[in-house]
This record gives C-alpha cells, structure tokens and sequence, in this order.
C-alpha cells in the first residue's frame, strides 16, 4: 500500500447489531458501538456499513438511520444461493483505496473474494475467530481502533508515522474530534490518534503507542488540598491513570504530552502565582506594565491579623476568593467576590484559598493559548467593573462557578465603561510573555488569561490552564498549530533520547 492513498473501511452489520435483540422494535446496537462510529465519523477515513440482503427490515432501517446519522455509506451485500458476496462497487475500491472489511460473521467464501481483491479482513469477538488465512481476530471492539491504527501506520505511513494514544474525558475528546483534530487516518504531520481504553489492559496498548497525549485532570478522583504545594502528594486518580503514571516512569525516554511533573504547578493557585510574578523578569520598558495579580493565601478567614496581611500584599477590597486547588475537584472554580472583610466570615469557598485582587478591566478578558511554537488570543466579554457588581450585591459576597455562572456584564455596562477592544491588548508584549511562559513551564499546549487593568493600562495575567480547548481559535488555524506542537515535541524528545 502506498502513502496517500485513502482508506476505506466496512463494517459488516454482524460488528454493530446486539444478537440478541429480537421482535419488530429490538434492532439495538452492541454495547460500545456508539462510542466506535462516534469516533470513526471524524476519522477522515471514508466508512460503510453493509448488510446481507436477507436481513429484516426492521433491522435494515435501524442500520440505515445509524448509517446516515454518522454520515456513513450504506449497502447490500449480494446474496447467491445462500451465499454472499461484495458488489462490483466495493471490489473496484480496492483499485484506488487501501481497504479494511470488519465483521464478527464467519462468512469464509466472501471474506477469501475480497481477499482476493486485497482487502485486509479483520473478525471481532473471541466467539467469531474466523479461520481464514490473513484474518486478524481481535477478541474486543474495544481494540479495533488501535488494531486500524497499528496497520494503517504499518501499510501505508510507515516509520515516519506516529500513533498518539489519548485520555481525557468524553465531552473533551468529541470536542477535538468534531473540529478534526484525531483523525485516524495519517495527517499531515503524520499522525494518527487512538483513545486509550480503561478497559483492555494498559500496558499492551502502550507498547503500540508512539506517544500519549492526556489531560491528567480530568481523571482526578480526589484531591487533599492541603497537599497542593507537594502535588501529585495528595492526589488519587483513576486506575486506569495511574497505570499510565507508572508506565511512563518507568520509561523515562517514552514521550508524552506533556510531562506530569510540568502540569502539577498548575492544580495549585499558589503556585501559578509564584511562576506569574516571575514575569517581571521580562524587560516591558517603554511598554505596559506586565504583572500577575496581587494575592493572599489564607487558612482562615477568621485571621485577627487579616487587614494586615492584606496590607502587607498590596491589597484592597473588592477582592475574588478563589480555591487553592485550581482543578480536578467539584468546587475548584467555585469562587466569591467580596466588597469588604465582613464578608469573609461565612463564606463557602473551600479553604485554603487565595485572595486576589480584582481589576477593573472593562468588562473584556483576552484569552491566549500558546499551541506548539505559536500563539493565539481571542476576546471574550467577562465580568463587569467592581462599582456594577457592588451595586447589585445586595450588600453580600458575589458567589459563582467560573465555568458555569460567570457574571457577565450587560450590554449597558459595557458602554457606560467604553468596552475595550481587541486593540487595547498589547499582543506584542503578551506574546512575549507567552514565549517566557512556555520555557519555564515545559508545556507543549496551554493558556492564560489577561485583563487590562483601567487607568493603569497593566497587562495582568490572572489564569494558567494545561491543554484548554482553544475553541475561540479558527479550526484551519488552531488544528494545523495543534498537530505541529505534537510532531515537535516528539522530534524533540527522540533528538534529546539519542544524545
């Protein structure tokens, strides 16, 4: 097989449909074949699911609306005194397309014709093992994808492909799927992407990975916050992570992205503050200042000397409230604003937490990823100045999730405050901070956010996240940047492994 040419894939219905179902309204598919064609229809594969003539029609309509919903082909399988055999159509494929047929039937006259025509037939099911010369039996559904991957990087992309193993959490993956971003079909930068199941065993599947691509966080089960500045100290994740964690100690030249160690710092709001306030380091002279934001740890909002430590830091009401632990728990990002130190007694935000300041910013936050060796920002609205929020607080702390109920300011009250737009960023100067950013953090792919303080103009950075979806960014830019950071990473890694 020969690089370029496309890939075309048949299911037989044998794969999809549950056998047991019976009755005229018990078509149903097999357990895990949704998440299968779910992942197949971004693939950039081109996919079919085929049928024996002589199925139900109930059955063949149920196939047909799955088949059309995932914007799949769909088509017969000819039947011959019994027997059947592919279409004219399908047997022409193989003479411009590199193709896989996969079924859990034992049909051994149809599966030696498309041999014949250099068709690679894989069987599925450990009951369906088929006994045919070239057949490769898989016992669960659940290997199919790194199976297609593993034979498609060795027929037709060879060495210079490589297969990324992923984890991370079901919305987040058809988020990067629906935007292109896994094919299984080697990309541009020759890559092809794979989930990783929890449910097969690890080891094996890594041992066929050329690099694992995660987002540590989302397998978080539980987390000690008063563990945070020893990070991973403190931290259960999932079994299946946990796996992972130990495979890639143990082999510290297989590749990841990113390395866990460089991901810690930032569950810990603490110790983001600690890499941002090293940005004075950057020479911003002749240009805004650049900074991270004011703040204080606390332990107790009931300190008899709090006034004075807020003093000491530089800081004044109103101020946001926010968990040390910056992600992987339930109230990670429930926060508080708080207009004076009253409010501080009975508040709900879990402890430690981190007093910052707020900065009055224009009703306008900049979000910048940094994806490879370039970077993106895009303008987003976001909460109002402090005098709009005062005013409708009802004399009490404002409490909010910032991923969920974010106060955003009013149309009104973007024009009593002269909305800023995405000129009165100096991206200049955040790009060089995002540039000073990558080196000490050792990332690949994150983000941060920026306000620009009124009056002062300060560039104030007051986040820090690992692999943020950068939904903001075009797909025709951010995706191409994304499968390019990957490649680099790798060369780099392979180019430090050999010296």
């Amino acid at each position: 097989m020969a690089m370029g040419r496309p890939v075309r894939l048949v299911l037989d219905a044998s794969l999809l449909l549950e056998p047991s179902a019976t009755g005229e309204a018990a078509a149903a598919l097999r357990p895990g074949v949704e998440a299968l064609l779910r992942r197949l229809r971004y693939s950039n594969l081109t996919v079919a699911i085929c049928y024996v003539e002589s199925m139900s029609t109930n059955e063949s309509g149920f196939l047909e609306k799955v088949a059309s919903s995932h914007s799949f082909g769909y088509m017969p399988l000819l039947t011959k005194s019994g027997n059947c055999s592919p279409n004219e159509s399908i047997l022409e494929w193989s003479r411009t397309s590199s193709c896989f047929y996969v079924t859990s039937r034992a049909d051994k006259g149809l599966i030696s014709e498309l041999q014949n025509h250099n068709w690679r037939v894989v069987s599925v099911g450990k009951e369906y093992n088929i006994e045919v010369p070239g057949v490769l039996n898989v016992g669960m559904l659940q290997e199919l994808l790194l199976t297609l991957a593993t034979l498609i990087k060795r027929e037709i992309g060879g060495s210079s492909v490589l297969v990324i193993g992923y984890v991370m959490k079901q919305s987040r993956e058809e988020d990067f799927a629906r935007r292109g971003a896994f094919p299984i079909y080697p990309n541009k930068d020759g890559l092809i992407f794979v989930p990783l199941s929890f449910e097969l065993p690890l080891s094996s599947q890594l041992q066929e990975v050329d690099m694992v691509l995660h987002k540590i966080t989302d397998e978080i089960v539980k987390i000690d916050p008063n563990c945070s500045i020893d990070f991973p100290k403190g931290i259960l994740f999932s079994a299946g992570m946990s796996e992972i964690i130990r495979f890639v100690e143990e082999r510290p030249d297989f590749c990841i992205i990113d390395p866990f160690k460089n991901i810690y710092p930032l569950l810990d709001r603490l110790q983001i503050q600690n890499i941002l306030v090293r940005l004075k380091e950057l020479g911003t002279e002749g240009k805004p200042k650049l900074r991270a934001p004011y703040s204080l740890k606390v332990d107790n909002f009931h300190d008899g000397e709090l006034d004075k430590h807020l003093t000491e830091a530089n800081l004044s009401f109103p101020l946001i409230v926010k968990p040390q632990v910056a992600c992987g728990v339930a109230d990670a990002h429930n926060m508080a604003l708080v207009f004076q130190i009253e409010e501080l007694s009975n508040l709900g935000v879990p402890l430690p937490a981190v007093l910052q300041e707020y900065v009055d910013h224009g009703s306008k936050i900049f979000k910048f990823y940094v994806i490879g060796d370039k970077v993106f920002h895009a303008v987003r609205n976001s909460m109002p100045n402090a005098s709009f929020l005062k005013s409708s607080s009802g004399g009490e702390p404002l409490t909010f999730n910032s991923l969920k109920t974010l106060p955003v300011a009013t149309k009104e009250q973007q024009l009593q405050t002269r909305v800023q737009d995405s000129k009165s960023v100096d991206a200049d100067l955040v790009e060089e901070a995002a540039k000073f950013l990558k080196g000490l953090l050792g990332l690949t792919i994150f983000g941060f956010d920026v306000v620009v303080q009124e009056g002062t103009g300060d560039h104030v950075i007051v986040d820090l996240n690992y692999l943020p979806s950068f939904k903001e960014v075009p797909d025709s830019e951010a995706v191409p940047a994304f499968w390019d950071g990957i490649r680099q990473t790798y060369e780099l890694k392979r180019a430090k492994a050999q010296t």
